[in-house]
């Protein structure tokens, strides 16, 4: 089970727009880093808040078929693969194999280590820190 933090942690790190827009790769999204949506889509919070509910709980069921043991973590720890797998999409969180080894080992130091010398630790750095942090000490990052 996640942590109580994690849709807060979400909406602070993803940022809300109710209007459509190009991430940094190009892809239109709109709300809570929902993506591929189309040009001109506008929503209403309403909307945007129940999407992040059912992405969230998407990415959930995609780690609980492709990782099972991301379950036997702390929270805050789940939290950490549920937002990294939230924002760049699960399929690019299982390329992290070093990492997730770690993570599945208990090795926190090496798997915050793997997180930071990520291409995506490189993209969005303050995001990256928080969450490796995190993953590091099992305590809550603001």
């Amino acid at each position: 089970m996640t942590s109580p933090y994690l849709i807060p942690d979400l909406k602070r790190d993803e940022g809300l727009r109710l209007s459509a827009y190009q991430d940094t790769r190009g892809i239109w999204t709109v709300g809570y880093g929902h993506a591929y949506v189309h040009s001109g889509t506008v929503w209403t919070l309403a909307q945007a808040e129940n999407q992040l509910a059912l992405d969230v709980q998407h990415t959930q069921l995609t780690l609980d078929n492709l990782l099972p043991w991301w379950r036997n973590l702390d929270d805050l720890r789940q939290d950490v693969l549920c937002e990294m797998g939230f924002n760049m999409g699960v399929t690019s969180l299982l390329q992290f194999h070093n990492t997730l080894s770690a993570v599945e080992a208990g090795d926190w130091k090496n798997a915050a280590k793997g997180m930071l010398d990520s291409a995506w630790a490189h993209q969005l750095p303050r995001r990256a820190t928080r969450l490796s942090n995190q993953m590091l000490t099992g305590v809550h990052q603001e």
